[in-house]
């Protein structure tokens, strides 16, 4: 039970924070009139969220975290990749009222969530960092219960921020509201790609 309530709070206190990953996963959900449609983008999420926490407790983390060139390596390709998806998010938002939220297709949505999912240097260092280095607390029967409690929070947490942005995508009038949530995104995205720069110094 220590390992389950462990699990699960410390899977929170890490996917609760805005981050490139959450912002994606309730535009989806916003943009389509039916939560199923946006599902490629939540189980992908899932999926590679899911296999992260199982290499970090695995012990991946204490390779990754002994190699700095590898961590810098993280942060150079994180830059360019949070530059490009604050420009993708800035340019998603409708222009004019009356237009409809662009929507991805389902191979787009499965290329976009594994990309900010496992070129994400916040989200690997972690769940590698933080999840993997706490689960050497336990073993056996316990460790896999730590590791399938962080797991199904990460799956949750994504079904409901979806559900939460098809909530406000289905509102009247709401093509401007979409547009300043996607251009308060890709700034909250751009900021965070300065960020990863200045760690670099």
């Amino acid at each position: 039970m220590q390992a389950i309530i462990h699990g699960t709070l410390l899977a929170f206190g890490l996917i609760l924070p805005l981050g490139v990953q959450n912002i994606f996963i309730f535009n989806q959900g916003a943009a389509h009139k039916k939560l199923i449609h946006a599902s490629p983008a939540i189980i992908t999420a899932g999926i590679c969220d899911s296999i992260l926490i199982l290499l970090a407790v695995q012990g991946v983390s204490v390779v990754v975290l002994n190699f700095e060139w590898l961590r810098n390596l993280l942060f150079i390709i994180g830059f360019f990749f949070l530059i490009y998806m604050g420009f993708v998010m800035w340019r998603s938002a409708p222009e004019e009222k009356g237009d409809s939220q662009k929507q991805f297709s389902a191979r787009r949505q499965i290329a976009f969530a594994a990309s900010v999912s496992l070129l994400n240097p916040h989200a690997i260092m972690d769940t590698i960092g933080v999840i993997g280095t706490s689960s050497l607390a336990y073993s056996g029967q316990e460790k896999w219960l730590f590791t399938v409690a962080c797991i199904f929070v990460s799956w949750v947490w994504f079904f409901s921020l979806a559900l939460l942005g098809r909530g406000i995508g289905q509102l009247r009038n709401n093509q401007v509201l979409l547009k300043r949530v996607n251009q308060v995104s890709a700034i909250i995205i751009w900021t965070m790609a300065v960020y990863l720069i200045l760690n670099l110094f």
